[in-house]
């Protein structure tokens, strides 16, 4: 029997099948609900999300980026929601808080196939599970971790080995992120055949739309950042805290400009904030950097216009599970430069085609990385347009067939 057929025959088997699933997650979060809404649109799927705090759809202070945030996209439209009752609700989530009851009383009275929990440290979450397995219902996991994602001692991995033991035994499914991630949950013993695909992505469309929207306005942006158009630009877009090592790329930057031949020399966009801001500030005062600006925290619907702007993102962070802000920039059709600690490099990044992947802390590798591709911009869009098309392929429909794939397999 040939390979295809094989494949067909559970598709067929299953046709009919409609999975009724309860989706555990700590807060509304941007990024998701984009996702949530397709999958409450499939015939074959049943959502329910359960959110453990609103503490996202009102202005909250979000302690990486220093300041009040309030996000200026739909979080809970499209899609069947419901809020857990508890205390701390409305706070900062934690791995403690908030304390939420009740979820039990919902899985006993909806009936639901499969309990899909986001995160597996929180007790909220291992009570869920550990209730969810005793009812019968199947238990998907999807987490963020990666084996560079936190520093681990010898006796924390032994730890996390005989905790994925037990974990293994309560999830019948592990929605892998990405490369990284899913080395990550072989690595501590998850058998490979419980371990499906459901990768990170964002609304590739919406952020393509509206940097495409904003080239109209890119003359005027550029003359109010006082840049001229000929100029090359590198952008920074995220929290400005130690792992995020916004300092490297500016070092790089000093490198790169020491070099520089022409006089029209590269312009460095810091966008976001955070507690390393006045430090990095005072670091381009210093060293006379004119062609450094910092702009401050942008909401999601403005980013796209820095997008189009641009001719290179960067992201030097450590220990960086993924970083969506790299899918939204490459489906605007722009190259990218990544540490090799950023978790969605070894998929999303391919050296010399569409950017770089440098070692995370060599500034030099970095200022490299920066100068083969703006030293010829044409190039630099040629690399941006196979951004593009390499993250055409991390969509949602990939998502909702990875979860299909998973109903299937635990539920049966």
């Amino acid at each position: 029997m040939k390979a295809g057929a094989m494949r067909q025959r559970p598709d067929n088997a299953v046709a009919d099948r409609k999975y009724r699933v309860a989706y555990l997650v700590t807060h509304p979060i941007q990024y998701q609900a984009p996702l949530l809404r397709l999958i409450a649109a499939q015939s074959d799927i049943d959502l329910t999300v359960f959110f453990q705090s609103d503490m996202s759809l009102n202005a909250y202070v979000d302690r990486g980026f220093g300041q009040t945030v309030k996000w200026d996209v739909p979080l809970v439209d499209g899609y069947r929601h419901e809020f857990l009752p508890g205390i701390g609700c409305h706070d900062t989530v934690s791995a403690q808080w908030p304390i939420n009851w009740g979820f039990r009383n919902r899985l006993t009275r909806e009936r639901f196939d499969a309990l899909w929990v986001h995160g597996y440290a929180r007790w909220v979450n291992w009570t869920a599970m550990l209730y969810a397995k005793a009812r019968g219902l199947a238990v998907l996991i999807r987490d963020e971790a990666t084996l560079f994602s936190a520093d681990r001692s010898l006796v924390r991995r032994q730890a996390k080995r005989a905790f994925f033991s037990a974990l293994s035994r309560v999830g019948d499914a592990f929605l892998a992120i990405g490369s990284a991630n899913r080395d990550y949950y072989l690595s501590y013993g998850v058998p490979k055949q419980r371990i499906f695909s459901m990768p990170y992505c964002v609304d590739n469309e919406f952020f393509a739309k509206r940097a495409e929207g904003a080239l109209e306005s890119t003359n005027r942006l550029l003359s109010d950042l006082r840049i001229e158009a000929e100029q090359p630009v590198i952008l920074y877009a995220s929290k400005f805290e130690t792992r995020k090592r916004p300092r490297d790329l500016l070092l790089a930057y000093e490198k790169l400009v020491a070099g520089w031949s022409s006089t029209l020399k590269p312009q460095l966009l810091f966008l976001g904030d955070g507690e390393l801001r006045p430090t990095l500030e005072a670091d381009v005062r210093g060293k006379g950097l004119s062609g450094v600006k910092f702009l401050g925290f942008r909401n999601q619907s403005e980013l796209p216009k820095f997008y189009a702007l641009c001719d290179v993102f960067v992201l030097p962070s450590s220990a960086e599970p993924w970083g969506l802000v790299v899918n939204e920039v490459m489906a605007t059709g722009k190259p990218v430069v990544l540490s090799d600690q950023v978790g969605c490099a070894c998929d999303l990044v391919r050296n010399g085609v569409n950017g770089f992947v440098f070692p995370m802390g060599d500034i030099d590798a970095l200022a490299g990385a920066l100068r083969r591709i703006l030293c010829d911009r044409d190039n630099a869009a040629r690399m941006g347009r196979a951004s593009r098309e390499i993250i055409a392929k991390w969509c949602f429909a990939n998502d909702i067939e990875g979860l299909r794939l998973a109903l299937r397999s635990a539920v049966g």
